[in-house]
């Protein structure tokens, strides 16, 4: 299952992940794992929960996101939930500030990986600039 948390800079979205990981933490019987660029969020999230930082792995645009977080999956069946902060940032290549699209597209190829898994992104923008695909997604 895939779920978007999606909002306009400032609306809480990172806080909404922080809370939703945390409660995972709590409740999972497997490994939680959360994703972001850079490590802002290693003293707000408990030890029990993986922290990512893609810089590390030098991951950029959605391609490679892709492969990383279905290489996770695969490695890792005990993967209960996966949290992705600052999903734009890690997609970024080259000029292109959002790239819509191959986020979509990403998502889409994730929806048909055979995994009990949680995934959560946060997904930095508007909900109308999302490709209408997106809007089952959404957490509301």
């Amino acid at each position: 299952m895939i779920k978007l948390i999606v909002g306009t800079k400032g609306t809480g979205k990172t806080k909404t992940l922080i809370d939703m990981a945390k409660k995972a933490a709590e409740e999972s019987k497997g490994n939680v794992v959360c994703v972001e660029k850079g490590d802002k969020l290693a003293r707000e999230l408990p030890n029990t929960v993986r922290l990512v930082n893609s810089d590390e792995y030098q991951i950029k645009g959605f391609a490679n996101l892709f492969g990383f977080l279905a290489g996770f999956l695969a490695g890792n069946y005990d993967i209960t939930h996966l949290f992705v902060d600052g999903t734009f940032k890690i997609g970024k290549v080259g000029e292109v500030e959002k790239d819509y699209e191959g986020f979509a597209a990403m998502v889409q190829k994730l929806s048909q990986i055979q995994s009990d898994a949680e995934i959560i992104f946060t997904v930095s923008c508007d909900e109308a600039d999302l490709p209408i695909t997106m809007k089952d997604f959404m957490v509301k």
